[in-house]
């Protein structure tokens, strides 16, 4: 059988793949597989009009901001602990290129993330594997030290054994009894596996980390584990914190949600206390001095000198190792203050408000012109008689042809400050509340100039634009 090693085809599939030669045989011109479908070029249609990519990817940066920003009590001064998951579990496939690998890339932008938000804080890393707890990294607030573990565990070790839950908690539990009462406790736990081989009873570990207040967060990757949710709410007062990812960008944002301190909720975390911090100033000695860190015991010629026992450390924030005093910058308590103090979220400006502002008040990135259906309901705004009549006819077109709404997304590309009032792109948005945590439009302080300026104005003439030289 000359054309038994050919791969058989109907001829319904001849008539869509290929042709037939003079011979009988098959003239394949395009596999199945090569009509890839791309979900990212998927565009939403509707009858008169669709939602472009840019909106939909909009629309997704707006849905990482509309939280609730009321002030509440947090602990800026934080000691967590990281264990990860490096069982059998881990080698799974869901997650490409395995779970293990995906993990250590997102506990690294983790630790990145971490210090960024909680500079003052602190962050241990402990490992499940083989039964066993074993230590990645020790309770300290270097970052460079964390990422430096993680990426030789990364290259040298795969993920092998049984994880043990309570061996984990049992070794998180004896590095952060001996932290101070004024910092919290934490725990969060990337869970890839369903059972957990413990050596004794874990709900005696439960007990001794509600005793200890130790707050403990899980982050499951196969499913819900009714131990990992009792656990979750017994030591969270029955508020729990556990979650299990749907796919790789739903691990991130439960991985870096733990990035914002916890609300302080029982009366013992509430009392207030009194902290004494120390700010060194950088010194530098000649190049012919050169003395020992007393944090590394390496040589160099830079660093800080306690103000209290004068001793040198060459990084901050950081404990003194001589008198235990807290070394930190100013830069660094202000940045951990924005937990505290939320930006306010961004309004979405309607077209019937857009007159106000042309361009971007941070980036002047000019703002899209106003599309020409919307403009017959512009003289409403003003009152007009025409304006009404050409408002009526534009909502009775949107009834018929309605279009998609994405949450949070303004139609005009404006977002507005709750303060100052100033309009800003979604770029600066996301910029604003995410890294900067501040309104450039209320740090700018020109309100007050364009009060004065307002009061020279005769009633019924122009408003003035007062710019920044």
């Amino acid at each position: 059988m000359a054309d038994s090693d050919g791969e058989y085809a109907s001829d319904d599939e001849l008539k869509r793949n290929g042709k037939r030669t003079a011979d009988g045989r098959s003239k394949q011109t395009k596999a199945s597989w090569e009509d890839v479908k791309r979900s990212w070029d998927t565009v939403l249609e509707t009858a008169d009009s669709g939602l472009s990519i840019a909106e939909i990817r909009e629309a997704e940066k707006r849905r990482r901001l509309l939280r609730d920003t009321t002030p509440l009590q947090r602990g800026i001064i934080r000691h967590l602990m990281l264990v990860l998951d490096m069982s059998f579990a881990m080698a799974d496939k869901d997650l490409l290129p395995n779970r293990y690998r995906v993990v250590l890339n997102n506990a690294i932008g983790f630790v990145r993330e971490y210090f960024e938000q909680n500079p003052i804080s602190q962050l241990g890393i402990v490992g499940m594997r083989d039964g066993i707890a074993v230590r990645i990294s020790d309770l300290s607030g270097n970052p460079a030290e964390h990422i430096e573990k993680l990426m030789q565990w990364s290259e040298q070790q795969d993920p092998q054994g049984n994880p043990s839950l309570q061996n984990a908690l049992q070794m998180c539990r004896g590095a952060l009894y001996q932290t101070p009462s004024h910092a919290t406790r934490e725990v969060l736990i990337i869970y890839g596996a369903l059972v957990s081989i413990d050596p004794g009873d874990i709900h005696d570990t439960i007990n001794d980390l509600v005793a200890d207040r130790i707050r403990v967060s899980v982050v499951g990757l196969a499913g819900q584990v009714a131990i990992c949710s009792e656990l979750c709410k017994r030591t969270n007062n029955h508020d729990g914190n556990y979650s299990v990812a749907v796919d790789e960008v739903h691990l991130k944002e439960l991985f870096f949600a733990a990035t914002t301190p916890p609300v302080t909720r029982t009366p013992e975390q509430n009392t207030a206390s009194l902290l004494m911090m120390g700010f060194p100033s950088r010194t530098l000695a000649p190049k012919d001095h050169v003395s020992f860190c007393a944090c590394h015991a390496k040589p160099t010629r830079e660093g800080y000198t306690c103000p209290r026992c004068g001793i040198k450390v060459c990084r901050l924030p950081i404990d003194c190792p001589i008198c235990k005093l807290t070394l930190i910058q100013s830069t660094h308590l202000a940045r951990s203050y924005h937990h505290l103090f939320p930006l306010k979220v961004f309004v979405e400006v309607p077209w019937s408000q857009a007159y106000r502002s042309t361009a971007c008040y941070s980036c002047l990135t000019p703002f899209p012109a106003r599309p020409r259906d919307s403009v017959a309901a512009a003289p409403a705004v003003l009152g007009g008689r025409a304006g009404a009549k050409g408002s009526g006819k534009q909502q009775d077109g949107e009834q018929k042809n309605p279009k998609p709404e994405l949450k949070g997304v303004s139609e005009s590309g404006r977002y507005a400050c709750q303060v100052c009032g100033n309009h800003f792109c979604i770029d600066c948005d996301v910029f604003a509340h995410e890294t900067i945590h501040n309104c450039p439009g209320c740090q700018s302080d020109t309100r007050d100039l364009e009060k004065d300026t307002a009061v020279a104005v005769p009633e019924g003439g122009p408003t003035p634009m007062v710019m920044d030289s």
